[in-house]
């Protein structure tokens, strides 16, 4: 009778776990189960032990039944609540049931620096023939757990990251691959040291160079905070789990422009989840994961054993196949791969160091053809042809130019800088003598001369403000303007047509700095007639047919005359020769998608491929494109391996933000950037003040984006007025790259 309690009691938290899953929504399915079990429920204690059990039967007969029934009917808004569901799987029960033996470290539970990320030293064992094989791994992942408060539903915060960073390198040290494992709705959105944004990025960049390969497997994939372990060679997902730029409640707050303390309607919420393409069918069939791995109905939960004796399958072959790409003859890898399904096989997960260059390079190969589908190219083939045909001439010639020639070049001049140093201390010497021998002769006159300071300050010349090549329109406004500080600092109205114009957009009383144009940048910052823009064909497009978002792409078009939010262009300053990518706030607030990535990309390139300094100005950017899906998140590792490819060859990159830059491009290919700059009143964050309310309930103070507290956190190096741009870019391109602007050729 115990036994039947017992098995009564699961039926009801089966019953009740279906009920969760679907939510409020009518299912005949639904209430026949809860029909059926109650029935049962009151027939039970006068039913006879045959016929308790025949109907028991029956009843875990019907649960199996319908439970494979609703399956099919799931949603992707009912899949978003089976990951959230304090039931599912969770990442102590995989290292309970899938590895062998484990060991968590740094920290546990509450103890842990960040309760939501947890580190694993873990073995697979495997046994081939009489032979038992122990293989290391490194294990990280987001632990949701199932209903612990403490772990913030798995919500890492920067210091989290920056654990899981730390053990991804200590992993690289023991030549042992990582099984990542993302089980987030998104990093929490935090900027206290190392700011949430910065440390995204930073683990991004250092993930595009681990010599080891990584495996991720995701569950709940929410935006930056995926992207922060997700960066892998083999990406799996959980047939029930869902990968996406933005949640679906999320989107639907953007999409209905809800107010803060209203909720968006559940049937929005439902319409956003599937816009968004969020499941593992639509992200496989977009490219952006390799397999699924197969759930049983309705999701795993702990007691699935079998589910888990398929995961630790799929994620062993994952590594014995990234593993055998990069190793060893390219006949036999491929002789070898075929044959990986049979238990007989053994691959050894340590990688020699050419395997490790093939791996990283394989790595960036894979995440450059991705979103291949998500823009539009419209130069006709001839061009494509001309373009293709003119970087194979810059390789060439950056190849002899600077590798070759360049490289004799520097010994040389070393040789030569030696020898003259020798000569000139001995002709000094030499000279000195002479001097004091002619000193000395009685038909000499002395004379006496004027002393001379060894060190003097330079005199400061006011520069002319006055001169703007390019005026802003709202010069032409006839009317004042109240600066934002005038209650603070006291500042008087000032006219229009002198703030904009002479002044820059600059309070002549605070220096606050008012929004400006890009074109000002482009007209007063670079030199007159020097930009040559390249790659403006290449267009934003619709790619998952959200509704509504064509006509708004086409009218963004038609404001700015740009069909991308990124203009990409060469251009000089002072004389300088630099390649730039520009984001533009005006352009669906400079929002980045699939055009916008692969504009950057290219940009990137063409800065390696000529040998120039590449600078992002990032006019204003309000993340990724959530109506782009996945097609607009893949851009944040795409670009910072582009941007890490760059640097790796010697590159000097340089980021400049204005007004307001969040989320995923400063969480990603801006924020690796060691040589970050702002101009002043500049705001900086991973998330938006709106966001940070909505996620974690906190009310932000007014000043906490601003400029001087990401300068202060080491975010970046340097605030900037507007009307010195110019002179400070020169200076950072001088002073930062020298005289060939490519620091480390030498």
């Amino acid at each position: 009778m115990i036994d039947t309690e017992k098995q009564i009691q699961e039926l009801q938290e089966r019953l009740k776990y279906i009920e969760d899953i679907f939510g409020s929504k009518e299912n005949a399915n639904i209430a026949l189960l809860r029909s059926k079990l109650s029935d049962f429920i009151k027939q039970y204690p006068e039913l006879e032990t045959k016929d308790c059990r025949r109907q028991l039967a029956s009843m875990l007969d019907l649960f199996s039944f319908l439970e494979k029934k609703l399956e099919n009917q799931l949603s992707p808004m009912d899949r978003v609540r089976i990951v959230r569901h304090p039931q599912r799987i969770c990442l102590k029960d995989i290292l309970e049931n899938v590895y062998d033996n484990y060991t968590e470290i740094g920290g546990q539970d509450e103890y842990s620096i960040d309760p939501a990320m947890i580190i694993a030293r873990a073995y697979i064992t495997r046994k081939v023939g009489n032979k038992v094989y122990n293989q290391p791994v490194m294990v990280i992942g987001q632990e949701k757990g199932h209903g612990q408060e403490f772990r913030n539903g798995g919500s890492v915060k920067p210091w989290g990251n920056a654990k899981a960073l730390h053990y991804m390198k200590v992993a690289e040290t023991e030549n042992i691959p990582i099984h990542t494992y993302i089980f987030t709705p998104g990093s929490y959105p935090i900027e206290d040291y190392p700011g949430a944004a910065q440390q995204i990025a930073r683990n991004l960049y250092e993930m595009a160079g681990i010599t080891v390969p990584i495996i991720a497997v995701i569950s709940e994939g929410g935006s930056g905070g995926a992207e922060a372990i997700g960066l892998a060679d083999m990406r799996l997902m959980l047939s029930h789990g869902y990968y996406s730029v933005i949640s679906p409640e999320g989107a639907a707050a953007i999409e209905g422009r809800i107010k803060p303390g209203m909720r968006a309607s559940a049937e929005l919420v439902e319409k956003c989840a599937s816009r968004l393409k969020i499941t593992a069918e639509d992200n496989l069939r977009m490219g952006y994961i390799d397999r699924i791995v197969q759930e049983p109905p309705l999701g795993a939960r702990p007691e699935h054993y079998e589910f888990f004796k398929r995961l630790r399958q799929e994620v062993i072959r994952a590594t014995d196949e990234v593993v055998l790409n990069v190793r060893g003859i390219k006949f036999f890898r491929a002789f070898a791969l075929k044959k990986l399904k049979s238990p007989n096989i053994y691959v050894r997960w340590t990688l020699g160091a050419r395997s490790k260059e093939r791996l990283i390079w394989r790595r960036y190969r894979k995440f450059r053809s991705l979103s291949q589908h998500a823009y539009i190219d419209n130069r006709p083939a001839w061009k494509k042809a001309l373009f293709k045909s003119r970087e194979l001439i810059w390789a060439v010639y950056s190849f002899f130019r600077y590798d070759i020639l360049g490289r004799h070049q520097r010994k040389l001049s070393r040789i030569i800088e030696d020898v003259q140093s020798e000569v000139h201390a001995l002709l000094g010497k030499v000279l000195d003598m002479l001097v004091k021998v002619w000193q000395q002769l009685p038909l000499v006159k002395k004379e006496k001369g004027e002393t001379c300071e060894l060190t003097s300050l330079s005199a400061w010349e006011k520069s002319s403000t006055s001169d703007w090549t390019y005026i802003s329109p709202q010069a032409r406004q006839d009317r004042a303007i109240t600066c934002p500080n005038s209650e603070k600092y006291g500042c008087l109205d000032q006219w229009a047509p002198d703030l904009f114009g002479d002044f820059a957009g600059v309070c002549s009383y605070c220096g606050h700095h008012f929004p400006m144009e890009y074109e000002w940048y482009l007209y007063n910052v670079f030199d007159r007639g020097s930009i040559y823009e390249f790659n403006a064909e290449i267009e934003a497009t619709n790619p998952l047919d959200y509704e509504g978002f064509e006509h708004k792409l086409e009218q963004a078009k038609k404001i700015t005359g740009h069909k991308s939010g990124c203009m990409t262009f060469e251009a000089s300053i002072k004389g300088v020769k630099v390649v730039v990518a520009l984001l533009m706030a005006r352009f669906r607030g400079g929002s980045v998608g699939a055009a916008e990535g692969e504009k950057f990309i290219r940009a990137a390139e063409r800065a390696r491929l000529k040998y120039m300094p590449f600078l992002a100005y990032v006019h204003g950017t309000a993340g990724i494109r959530i109506q782009e899906g996945t097609n607009g998140v893949i851009q944040m590792p795409r670009c910072t391996m582009a941007v890490r490819r760059y640097l790796e060859a010697g590159g000097l990159y340089l980021v400049l933000y204005d007004t307001n830059s969040y989320a995923g491009p400063v969480a990603s290919f801006l924020g690796c950037s060691p040589y970050q700059f702002a101009v002043r009143s500049a705001n900086i964050g991973f998330a938006g003040p709106g966001v940070i309310k909505e996620t974690t309930g906190l009310d932000i103070p007014p000043d906490y984006h601003r400029a001087y507290r990401a300068l202060s956190r080491g975010h970046i190096q340097g605030i900037w007025d507007r009307r010195e741009i110019r002179n400070n870019l020169y200076q950072a391109l001088m002073t930062m790259g020298g005289r060939n602007l490519y620091y480390r050729l030498g």
